[in-house]
């Protein structure tokens, strides 16, 4: 007789193999799921807004991020539990559609999961929940439309002024007090590299150059392309370029296989020497031949190369990058070429100047760290010191005339935390100006938007008979958590900016917004604080979308066991312990 010790499971733990976790019913899948959605978007809500604070993210290859850019901080937390991934492939869809709001998306889908869990505790099932829920995501989809400014789907993607409008609240929620200067910057970018047609615009072609030192006051923007390296050779500047690409670089190529050259004589050796010369110099006579007077080499510069190129005035840079090398050819129109022969003309990029520029005052050694050494041994002004190590040479090509399609945002900032967060608001811009080319109508911004939708859910609600009123009651009020959040992160009194902004929308005011400089209630047209309504309607979809597919899950079975490799069975039935 078999005892009871041998027997196999039964139920699920008979189909799958041991070490397996099975979590099942409201407590230990569905509330156990809202309750990492709730973390994870407690994390991103105190940075939502012109006063979010900064996260300091430090990830596993000990970089550190100091930022409030939601995206970036879901992204280097590497997320593990498999609900809150929901939540942030929500937020990466928005990120990758619209380039913005995407704290606004893992935000809001974790306060409709909040508002959900409230009505599991009062007895509403998760599919009542998932009813009401999509039901109020229509209507406000619907409402939305209403709420859409007149007039503003008709407007000149060139038109200056109209960009930066639309593009304040976007650049300001990660640079507040900022947008000012920054948004005129990425607005003439962008505006230098739309297209005939402007829904063809390609975010890459605005380029951001991070260089230490100055101040955001000293950033500017070029027409074409910034390297932050300096030409190879002596000629700095050439006007009305042509420009020969060589993907291999420029240097004698190396036969594939070895080979042993005798040699008798100081006569043997001299002849061998000046055959080598020789033939460099046809390769690079060839491409001076060609018309070409700038080289670009994707590698090594050869140093005999270099002579031939310095004798016959040709400007020599080199881009190791593969992909910065790419975005060369396509500014200046060039084909790269593999190897170092004769190109065609048609193989020959253009560009109106490249030149070698000093940015910060004078000229340095390639290693600031060792300058400073020998500046702090030789002076002791501080202010010297300091002066004298924020300077860079950067090669700027320029291409103002018809066929330029790159731009670059010089940056400059004392630290490169603050370089990489303007980078990602210059992002931030970009593609909001992107979104625009594609639809360009806006809705109020500074919550007003979200309290008129919340005013109207809550009106419908109560048209509604079944249960689902309860989970559209709930929708709507959690619309209320952007101007709670934006008043809390501004120090400012929650209850009582919304209960000011409740009153105003009742009177009709629906353009009514928060002014988070004053601490008061202001219509946002004044204010000129506008939303795109894309990415408005995009980031609610995506939330509501992420909430639903998290209350839909009742069950959840890993295979492995959590923390590790699954262990391998021994052959007397125990486990091979680590």
């Amino acid at each position: 007789m078999v005892g009871l010790g041998s027997m196999a499971g039964y139920g699920i733990q008979s189909m799958l193999k041991e070490g397996h976790r099975h979590l099942s019913g409201l407590e230990e899948a569905v509330l156990k799921n809202i309750d990492a959605c709730r973390e994870l978007s407690a994390i991103t809500r105190t940075s939502l807004g012109p006063n979010g604070m900064n996260k300091m993210v430090i990830n596993h290859l000990d970089k550190l991020f100091v930022t409030n850019d939601a995206a970036t901080i879901v992204n280097e937390l590497e997320v593990q539990h498999p609900a809150a991934k929901i939540l942030v492939l929500a937020g990466r869809a928005q990120q990758e559609e619209i380039g913005d709001g995407a704290n606004l998306t893992i935000s809001f889908a974790g306060e409709l999961l909040v508002k959900a869990e409230e009505l599991i505790r009062m007895g509403l099932h998760p599919s009542e929940i998932i009813i009401g829920y999509t039901k109020a995501i229509n209507k406000t989809i619907e409402i939305l439309e209403d709420l859409v400014e007149k007039g503003s789907e008709n407007m000149d993607v060139r038109n200056k002024e109209e960009v930066v409008l639309r593009m304040r609240s976007a650049v300001a929620s990660k640079q507040f007090g900022q947008e000012d200067v920054l948004c005129p910057l990425v607005a003439d970018a962008c505006i230098q590299v739309c297209p005939k047609n402007p829904a063809n615009f390609n975010v890459d072609n605005v380029r951001v150059a991070k260089l230490l030192g100055g101040g955001l006051h000293n950033s500017s923007v070029v027409c074409g392309m910034v390297l932050k390296n300096d030409a190879v050779g002596s000629i700095k500047r050439v006007e009305k370029a042509k420009i020969a690409v060589f993907a291999g670089g420029v240097d004698t190529s190396a036969t594939e296989t070895k080979g042993t050259v005798l040699i008798h004589s100081a006569e043997q050796l001299e002849n061998y020497a000046k055959t080598e010369e020789a033939k460099v110099e046809e390769l690079i006579k060839a491409v001076a031949d060609s018309g070409a007077n700038v080289i670009v080499s994707g590698a090594a510069v050869g140093d005999m190369a270099l002579h031939f190129c310095e004798r016959y005035k040709l400007m020599v840079l080199k881009i190791s990058s593969k992909f910065e090398l790419r975005r060369f050819c396509r500014t200046t129109g060039a084909i790269a070429i593999l190897k170092l022969s004769q190109p065609n003309a048609d193989e020959l990029g253009y560009a109106n100047s490249v030149s070698v520029e000093e940015i910060g005052g004078t000229r340095v050694c390639s290693t600031p760290f060792v300058l400073l050494q020998k500046i702090y041994l030789y002076s002791s002004s501080p202010a010297f010191i300091l002066f004298c190590f924020f300077i860079y040479k950067v090669t700027v090509v320029k291409n103002e005339e018809g066929g330029n399609s790159v731009a670059t945002v010089v940056l400059r900032g004392s630290t490169d935390s603050i370089l990489d967060d303007l980078e990602r608001a210059v992002d931030d811009g970009v593609n909001t100006y992107k979104s625009m080319c594609r639809d360009s109508r806006i809705i109020p911004g500074a919550a007003a938007t979200e309290i008129e939708l919340a005013k109207r859910l809550k009106e419908f609600s109560l048209k509604e008979t079944g249960l689902d009123q309860y989970a559209i009651a709930k929708f709507a009020e959690s619309f209320e958590m952007v101007p709670r959040t934006l008043a809390e992160n501004a120090g400012l009194s929650a209850m009582e900016i919304i209960s000011s902004l409740y009153a105003e929308h009742a009177s009709g005011n629906v353009k009514v917004g928060i002014d988070l400089e004053e601490g008061a209630c202001k219509d946002g047209s004044t204010l000129k604080i506008w939303d795109l309504y894309v990415t408005k309607f995009f980031a609610l979809k995506y939330s509501a979308d992420a909430a639903c597919t998290v209350l839909r899950v009742d069950q959840i079975i890993m295979a492995k066991p959590a923390g590790g490799p699954r262990r391998e069975a021994q052959p007397g039935g125990g486990m091979d312990e680590d």
